[in-house]
């Protein structure tokens, strides 16, 4: 007996065969999916992708700049002393502190001046005894040579006056004598400044007795300084005296000091591979300090023409620098080797020429062989 179904349309009548009920089944399946296919939407197109990557490029310009050797240093005041005591005795006096700053031949310390003014004056009237002795024995040759020509005195009389007369002369030069070690022993009982400086230390005070050759103030002359450099060795044969030495100190960061090389080293260290070179500085403000660390530029010559790229052409990665070049629409990299950088411009010391264009936007996605164009041009190919 056949089957019917009843749906809203009507009564659908199902073959009464097994094998007819199964294709008419089927057929329906395959008119419901052709019906619901033809109600979906068509999918998008998908886009055709662009793999051109645009960039900005800037050329490689030659700029005048100062060939400089680069330095760092330590300042030394250029002339140092410890004032020792050149005579024995008690510190009388001490006329000068730490800081202070003293002129040439200024006093700072007395050393038991009133020992050595008494024994000045000790020989002072030693001298004049022995000039009195020697007066005497003058007048009494004068009169025993007068005698002696009259026959009145013998030759013994006259030899013997004339030997009183040479001992008291002798004496005369030896208290002579005394009196001037007397008085360079008043004078070096003063402790005196031997230049223009500044007291770096004092050692002694007032009370402390001392002996010739005791320390008692340290002073370092801070108005020329020597600012002493390492300079690697490659750098040997561009070093010359005279040549302009510039630098900062950390108390000072937005001055620039300036010096004169005057001093060479004459062997390398052969642990850093570098040598010594001095220069003198000029410190009439005091702005600079003795034992100061410095960072400096050594002037090898003015106005060289140099290689500049701007900052944002270069790519850093693993320790290479590099650059991309544009070539026929393709990228190519070029390491390079990267010296100063000056006005956001970065000196090339090697792997470019002047006048090539280096890319400055969108390098960090470039690769060998990429494809670029122009970013402001309209996509025109480089």
């Amino acid at each position: 007996m056949s089957k019917f179904w009843k749906n809203s349309r009507g009564t659908v009548r199902f073959p009464d065969d097994q094998q007819q009920r199964t294709g008419w089944v089927l057929g329906c399946v395959l008119c419901l999916g052709l019906m619901a296919g033809c109600s979906r939407p068509a999918p998008p197109t998908p886009p055709v992708s662009d793999d051109t990557i645009p960039v900005r490029l800037a050329s490689v310009t030659l700029r005048p700049l100062d060939q400089t050797i680069p330095v760092v240093g330590t300042l030394f005041p250029k002339d140092e002393a410890v004032l020792s005591a050149e005579v024995d005795g008690r510190v009388e006096k001490i006329m000068a502190e730490f800081g202070d700053r003293l002129a040439d031949g200024q006093v700072v310390a007395h050393i038991d001046r009133l020992t050595y003014e008494a024994q000045v004056r000790q020989a002072e009237a030693a001298l004049a005894r022995t000039q009195a002795s020697a007066t005497n024995s003058s007048r009494e040759l004068k009169r025993v040579q007068e005698l002696s020509r009259s026959a009145i005195a013998s030759a013994s009389d006259l030899d013997q006056a004339q030997a009183s007369m040479e001992v008291a002369q002798a004496e005369v030069k030896s208290s002579e004598a005394a009196l001037a070690i007397a008085r360079l022993r008043l004078e070096k009982s003063e402790v005196k400044a031997p230049y223009d400086c500044a007291v770096a230390e004092r050692i002694v005070g007032a009370g402390d007795y001392v002996k010739a050759g005791s320390p008692v103030y340290r002073v370092v002359n801070d108005g020329v300084l020597k600012y002493i450099m390492q300079v690697p060795e490659r750098y040997a044969g561009d070093i010359r005296k005279e040549q302009e030495v510039r630098f900062t100190v950390d108390a000072w960061p937005s001055l620039t000091f300036t010096g004169r090389v005057f001093l060479i080293g004459p062997a390398v260290n052969t642990t850093t591979r570098a040598f010594n070179i001095g220069a003198l500085v000029a410190n009439r403000t005091r702005q600079l300090k003795a034992s100061t660390f410095g960072r400096g530029q050594v002037l090898v010559r003015e106005k060289v023409p140099t290689l500049m790229v701007p900052l944002d052409a270069l790519v850093s990665f693993a320790g290479i620098t590099k650059v991309f070049i544009v070539e026929n629409g393709l990228a190519k990299s070029r390491v390079v080797v990267s010296g100063r950088i000056q006005d956001q411009q970065q000196e090339i010391l090697s792997g470019l020429k002047a006048g090539e264009q280096v890319v400055v936007s969108g390098q960090t996605k470039l690769y060998d062989g990429a494809k670029v164009k122009l970013a402001d041009a309209g996509g025109k190919q480089p």
